[in-house]
């Protein structure tokens, strides 16, 4: 079976302006031992584009910060590390990693490849209860788009592709999403801001609810394909005009 060609964007990446910068949380608003919030909290700022590619990490400044000692810190920036989202350069410092175009295709095309399968199956699979659950996601998306929230919007579209991972009843294809999709997921801050690009999730996400409504894999996976695919058509260009943000290729 052929998938449908991809579109290109329609908004140009050039245009995207960086998320604002906020305050890390505080650590009561994550679970766990102390170096895994510390590591919670750290990695949400990265994510989030709170700190930025290139950031210098000041581990006293992050100290006091959060109000911990070195220790959990030095342990969460490790972790960090493995995770590619932080260098620690010998001599030199601790640097919130750039954007590697390269990390970013990889998981892309390894998060497609589980999103397409997952879509298919549930556009087959899907019970009312489901549907249901998916219809009240999009109504939330509308509202947070009403209200000019795009925070709470990317975390409901985030939710979104979460549920349909997960009424494919396999219980670890939604783990091994998250893994793949780390740098994506970074790098998707940089164009939801983008002058439309929320409008168009938007009614991407609900062409995809009504393939699955719809019950037509076909559908669904060209629907999905096509939202997922707008990612790279928006990076590239950006990293020729922000070079300053990605790792040379």
């Amino acid at each position: 079976m052929q998938d449908a060609p991809r579109q290109a964007p329609e908004v140009s990446a050039l245009e995207v302006q960086l998320p604002p910068r906020r305050p890390l949380r505080p650590l009561d608003a994550f679970a766990g031992s102390l170096a895994q919030r510390v590591y919670a909290s750290l990695r949400e700022a990265i994510l989030s584009m709170s700190f930025r590619p290139g950031d210098i990490l000041r581990k006293p400044e992050i100290c006091a910060q959060l109000g911990v000692s070195r220790s959990p810190v030095s342990e969460a920036v490790t972790r960090l590390a493995v995770e590619h989202l932080v260098r620690i350069v010998p001599q030199t410092g601790t640097y919130v990693a750039r954007f590697s175009l390269a990390e970013i295709r990889e998981g892309a095309f390894l998060r497609e490849a589980l999103e397409l399968a997952a879509v298919e199956k549930v556009a087959q699979t899907i019970t009312d209860d489901e549907l249901t659950q998916l219809r009240h996601n999009l109504r939330l998306q509308q509202a947070l788009l009403d209200d000019d929230d795009f925070d709470g919007f990317y975390q409901t579209d985030a939710a979104m592709h979460e549920l349909i991972l997960s009424f494919t009843g396999y219980r670890r294809v939604a783990a091994l999403a998250e893994t793949s999709w780390v740098h994506v997921n970074r790098a998707r801050q940089l164009i939801l801001p983008a002058p439309g690009r929320v409008q168009s999730t938007y009614a991407e996400h609900q062409a995809i609810l009504a393939a699955i409504e719809a019950r037509d894999p076909v559908a669904a996976r060209a629907a999905t394909r096509l939202h997922l695919g707008q990612l790279i058509g928006f990076l590239e260009p950006l990293a020729l005009a922000r070079p300053d943000l990605f790792e040379p290729d």
